[in-house]
């Protein structure tokens, strides 16, 4: 099985997950047959809001699974109809949340979970459903 963590950094296993899959800069692939990963840039990174391209965003490699903190409706979406199964990861690196993965401790997104933008209102942030 093949699982797709977005990332900031390029730091392996050791990467924080990040909260947003669209604009991550890269993504750690991990194989769980034999735990060899791969880092790979996100060539979709810099779209507008809302027009996430989730599988050109992964340079169409296949997964099964995506674990993310936080994704847009479309992205998921699209995702969901290839098949391609979406948890919510929980604060902290790519080694920890395959560790929650393969103990079956996180939680599958539903649309009710996905990111509506990054509106502010006042001074408190606003649109998005992740930590």
């Amino acid at each position: 099985m093949k699982i797709a963590l977005p990332t900031m950094q390029d730091l392996g296993l050791d990467s924080p997950v990040y909260n947003h899959f669209g604009s991550a800069a890269f993504f750690v692939v991990v194989n769980t047959d034999d735990d060899h990963f791969d880092v790979q840039s996100n060539p979709d990174q810099n779209h507008e809001h809302g027009n996430c391209q989730p599988l050109a965003a992964l340079g169409n490699t296949q997964v099964d699974v995506v674990v993310v903190g936080g994704i847009g409706g479309g992205a998921l979406r699209k995702l969901m109809t290839k098949g391609i199964k979406i948890y919510r990861a929980e604060e902290g690196t790519v080694a920890h949340n395959l560790a929650l993965f393969k103990a079956d401790r996180l939680t599958a997104f539903t649309p009710e979970m996905t990111c509506g933008g990054h509106v502010v209102i006042g001074d408190q942030p606003g649109g998005c459903n992740h930590h």
